[in-house]
């Protein structure tokens, strides 16, 4: 196990969003995290990350406290890869090296240049390595934002919406990235999602909340029709198609 989230809640004044939220992550799982919007997906994300404090509960990255941890302590075990981010005046380049910055010492060196280079490579960014960064396309800035999070080679990956701003194919050149990233290296990804398809094409285990709480956590077999349906209020039939199960829409 890698990451024991436990009993963990959150709230801002008189709306509370995180509810006695309890489950684990070990190396090697792609856990999707699905629900409607406004459950506190993000919240949940950016409290295992100490973005935000947790009112009770803990998040403990093996036997250590996240709350205990530096940014930097967290930066090197945690990669962050938030919903939308305001672009600085840089070349993707610069801005995917930024991702080393928790390993790098008093300079640069060619390890990490090379680290770079190989993930603008096989995220097929090559081309767009020295335009900058505030005139992308939001596809192609996400892109960006994943590479800077995979450089910096991360235990953990946390992804918030990894995909919403991005067409089929990269989507699932993304996400088949993350599988096979997980896999290689043995890291874990938590990702929030609202497509269930992609989610249940890829990931291999799913938290699905409602009301704030976990609904039902587990492997594809509690992805049905009868949570999905209680979750999202719609009636919905899960199908096999082509190897894949699709979630279907009953209205």
């Amino acid at each position: 196990m890698i990451l024991n989230v436990d009993g963990v809640e959150f709230g801002y004044p008189g709306r509370p969003v995180l509810k006695d939220v309890s489950f684990t992550v070990t190396p090697e799982d792609f856990v999707a995290i699905l629900g409607p919007n406004g459950v506190g997906k993000t919240t949940l994300l950016r409290c295992v990350n100490a973005l935000l404090r947790p009112g009770a509960g803990s998040v403990l990255l093996e036997d250590r406290d996240i709350l205990a941890m530096s940014r930097l302590e967290i930066a090197r075990e945690m990669a962050y890869v938030s919903q939308r981010s305001q672009p600085p005046r840089m070349t993707a380049f610069d801005a995917v090296l930024l991702g080393r910055r928790p390993h790098i010492g008093f300079d640069v060196g060619p390890r990490d240049i090379a680290i770079t280079e190989a993930i603008l490579g096989r995220l097929d960014l090559d081309d767009l390595a020295l335009r900058y960064v505030d005139e992308m396309s939001g596809g192609e800035l996400q892109k960006v934002a994943i590479a800077r999070a995979l450089v910096q080679e991360p235990r953990i990956l946390l992804l918030d919406e990894p995909t919403s701003s991005l067409d089929l194919k990269n989507q699932l050149e993304i996400l088949g990235l993350v599988r096979d990233v997980v896999r290689d290296h043995r890291v874990a990804a938590l990702t929030t999602m609202h497509d269930l398809n992609l989610a249940l094409r890829f990931a291999d285990r799913f938290i699905l909340m409602k009301g704030g709480a976990i609904h039902a956590a587990g492997g594809p077999e509690v992805v049905t029709a009868e949570t999905i349906g209680a979750v999202y209020d719609v009636p919905v039939s899960v199908e096999r198609f082509s190897g894949y199960r699709v979630v279907v829409p009953c209205i």
